[in-house]
């Protein structure tokens, strides 16, 4: 089955990481977790709209990748409230003037959100019971109380979801990954404003830190379990 960094890694490439033995699948646990990253409408828009157009609402949106993407995670949602699985929201809350700290100085775009950019998008918008996270930095882990959570829903897979695909997610990963969680990431289920960016960020996870698979397998990988 194809997958996005098929026409960006090279065969070279490729063939360099499967030498060193990276790439190994690491599977689900029997009780996951979904994490929903950064879904609001600063990232997708209110509207769906080409890349340049979406920009002119909120410079951080990602058009219509974000678009592409809600359906899948809205399908994985569902599964889960189906199963009675734990959901968790990590998400950026507006930015007061004593915690811009750098994000300010390398994303000032951050700085200029309105209100309704930090919302929930309508179609994953979490329910009573699920778990809002918020957030001052990338990673959902740090400085939040993400691992205690986890640990007392007694989860041992995340399934990481959201935005963006080289930023947040990734973190998010990689920190999972360092706690010993076992992470799935569905690759058209997050979404990033570069193309380039997402192939190359989900081949990287793949390699070293979490199953990278699409939303129809995910799903079918978490309805096997128990």
């Amino acid at each position: 089955m194809s997958k996005p960094w098929d026409n960006v890694i090279t065969a070279e490439e490729l063939k360099r990481y499967e030498a060193a033995g990276f790439g190994k699948p690491g599977g689900l646990g029997k009780r996951p977790a979904l994490m929903i990253i950064d879904v609001q409408y600063r990232t997708v828009g209110t509207e769906r709209k080409p890349y340049w157009e979406a920009i002119k609402e909120f410079p951080t949106s990602c058009g219509e990748a974000a678009w592409d993407a809600v359906p899948n995670i809205a399908r994985l949602q569902a599964l889960f409230r189906e199963r009675g699985w734990p959901i968790l929201y990590p998400y950026i809350s507006p930015k007061q003037s004593f915690d811009y700290g750098r994000i300010a100085d390398k994303i000032p775009a951050l700085m200029t959100v309105t209100e309704r950019g930090y919302d929930f998008v309508d179609e994953i918008a979490p329910r009573q019971g699920e778990i809002l996270l918020p957030k001052k930095h990338p990673s959902a882990f740090f400085g939040t109380p993400l691992t205690s959570y986890l640990i007392d829903a007694g989860a041992d897979t995340l399934v990481v979801t959201g935005c963006s695909t080289s930023g947040c997610v990734r973190c998010s990963v990689v920190d999972a990954f360092a706690y010993n969680f076992r992470v799935m990431v569905p690759h058209d289920a997050c979404y990033d404003r570069s193309p380039t960016s997402h192939a190359v960020n989900l081949f990287d996870m793949a390699s070293k830190y979490a199953d990278v698979v699409s939303t129809a397998e995910a799903e079918t990988a978490l309805r096997n379990i128990a």
